[in-house]
């Protein structure tokens, strides 16, 4: 793939010892140094970097969003989760999450429905998210290497960086375009395009979004009127702005 980053290099490097490579993301390595330390006591080679998409990278295919259970549920209710994950899919053919922790809690937060963690989950799955639950971060690290070991060794596989997809249809550049309004998102923005045809409709329509697209709720539609009608202001003072 042009632009891809191969590490064969490493790999390489360590085929002796018939270990694999397992990238990374340099802010995941400092959020889960226990699971870095166990990949490595069991003879991965780690390599950290700062990725666009994903928490590890495994091979040219696979790479893993990590979540811990109260993650998972949190950014629910923030919206980014889809967003994550379906720039993960663009990147790589077979994309994971991987939710650590006790499941059973998600009945004991009160600011979210179960109901809500479940439609989430068989969301993912139905758009082609592979899903994977481990109790602890110490089967977090068994999983990891035991599938870092069958793409690597037994497959022959390569772990590589994909780059962040640019922009190249006028498709993507309207799904975009929606997309970055509060609260909307990939998943949304593609409903509001089948909906009203083009960018420019669906704006024009703005107010019929809570009646027209399943999942738009008026909270969604005032926020992003809110933007679309406030005036731009980058906190320069108009009046010194003349003066100059």
């Amino acid at each position: 793939m042009a632009g891809t980053e191969s590490l064969l290099p490493y790999i390489d490097a360590k085929k002796e010892s018939e270990q694999p490579a397992i990238i990374i993301d340099s802010r995941e390595a400092g959020a889960a140094p226990k699971v870095v330390k166990g990949l490595r006591e069991m003879g991965a080679l780690i390599i950290i970097r700062s990725l666009d998409r994903g928490d590890y990278i495994i091979s040219d295919e696979c790479a893993f969003e990590r979540k811990t259970v109260h993650d998972f549920v949190h950014t629910l209710t923030h919206r980014h989760l889809f967003e994550q994950l379906f720039l993960l899919k663009e990147a790589y053919s077979k994309p994971f999450i991987l939710i650590e922790g006790y499941f059973p809690i998600i009945y004991k937060i009160s600011r979210i429905n179960p109901s809500s963690v479940w439609g989430a989950m068989f969301t993912l799955a139905r758009n082609g998210i592979n899903m994977i639950h481990t109790t602890s971060y110490k089967e977090t690290i068994d999983f990891l290497y035991t599938s870092a070991k069958q793409e690597q060794i037994a497959e022959k596989r390569v772990p590589a960086v994909h780059p962040a997809k640019k922009v190249e249809t006028m498709a993507d550049a309207q799904i975009y375009f929606l997309a970055s309004l509060p609260n909307i998102g990939r998943e949304k923005a593609v409903s509001i395009l089948r909906t009203y045809g083009t960018p420019l409709s669906a704006l024009i329509n703005v107010d019929r979004w809570p009646r027209d697209v399943y999942g738009l709720g008026p909270k969604i539609t005032e926020k992003v009127k809110e933007v679309l009608h406030s005036v731009y202001s980058d906190g320069t003072n108009k009046a010194d702005c003349k003066e100059k």
